[in-house]
């Protein structure tokens, strides 16, 4: 069993940006990242964006509204980020507010500017394989990690368990692309498939996102297949100082024994959502420099 490294990736990937960005004369890239409230993840979760793009060179204006922002405050916001030139990506961080519909948010991002590929025109043109749209970054991330661990889709059989508009469906597309280590043969699982452990075992690529801890076991899975677990969730343990522990949508000590590769929880998928998050914004800084 190979253990799919994802911080040891995340970390080449962010190098090769650096490295790149150090190359660009005069005004870098820049991202706005956008945080309504005080949620302690969401709090962690940009300050670590804001650390990566300062590694790498990248800019970042963080903007941060009040918790009781309303829906048109928060979309007129985003549309002067949308129409300010010095700002090449636009990332709102998730859970926002009750009385923000976020679908409607994501939708209010400049294509050309949504980073974080949630907007309608950049998951089009993942179904369109129209390489100049900006792919979700944990989808994104999924299809690095194989690809940087010498897995070719092409005649493989990809089960995804999941069907979330921020990981099953793109990822599923994905997986699908004609296209260099793609080309796979795709079926899509969810809490309504019929007898989803026997779809489960015929996968040659496993890709769990269902939420929910240590779902898929050892009996679920093929010898040999390669196995990408996209879960975190906290499952209570009081032998920890914390009380709990983090625990993948994948029974890990017990699948690792029959895969030929898989990534672990934490340090397997996680660390490329922020790295693709910054390729995605060096990727929209070219274009609309080229424009």
């Amino acid at each position: 069993m190979k253990l799919i490294d994802g911080n040891q990736i995340a970390t080449d990937i962010i190098a090769e940006l650096k490295a790149e960005v150090s190359t660009i004369s005069g005004r870098k890239p820049c991202i706005a990242l956008i945080r309504v409230g005080e949620d302690p993840a969401s709090v962690s979760y940009v300050r670590k964006k804001e650390k990566t793009a300062a590694e790498i060179g990248i800019k970042s204006q963080i903007i941060l509204p009040p918790i009781t922002i309303s829906h048109e405050e928060l979309a007129a916001l985003i549309e002067e980020q949308n129409n300010d030139d010095t700002v090449d990506g636009i990332l709102i961080q998730s859970p926002m507010p009750k009385q923000i519909n976020e679908l409607l948010i994501f939708r209010g991002i400049s294509p050309d500017k949504d980073v974080d590929g949630l907007g309608t025109m950049n998951i089009g043109k993942i179904a369109q394989d129209d390489e100049t749209g900006f792919i979700s970054c944990t989808p994104a991330g999924i299809m690095a990690l194989l690809a940087r661990s010498d897995v070719d889709l092409k005649g493989k059989h990809v089960v995804v368990i999941g069907r979330s508009l921020l990981v099953g469906k793109p990822v599923a597309l994905l997986a699908l692309q004609k296209k260099a280590g793609a080309n796979g043969t795709v079926t899509v699982c969810h809490s309504g498939t019929s007898n989803l452990p026997e779809i489960a075992r015929h996968a040659d690529v496993l890709i769990a996102a269902i939420g929910r801890p240590e779902f898929v076991t050892k009996d679920m899975v093929k010898p040999g297949a390669v196995i990408i677990d996209v879960g975190i969730n906290r499952v209570d343990d009081d032998t920890k100082k914390r009380g709990y522990r983090l625990a993948g949508d994948v029974d890990f000590s017990a699948v690792s024994e029959i895969a030929s590769q898989i990534t672990p929880v934490p340090g397997g998928v996680g660390p490329m959502t922020v790295a693709m998050l910054m390729k995605n914004t060096v990727k929209a800084y070219h274009q609309r420099n080229a424009s």
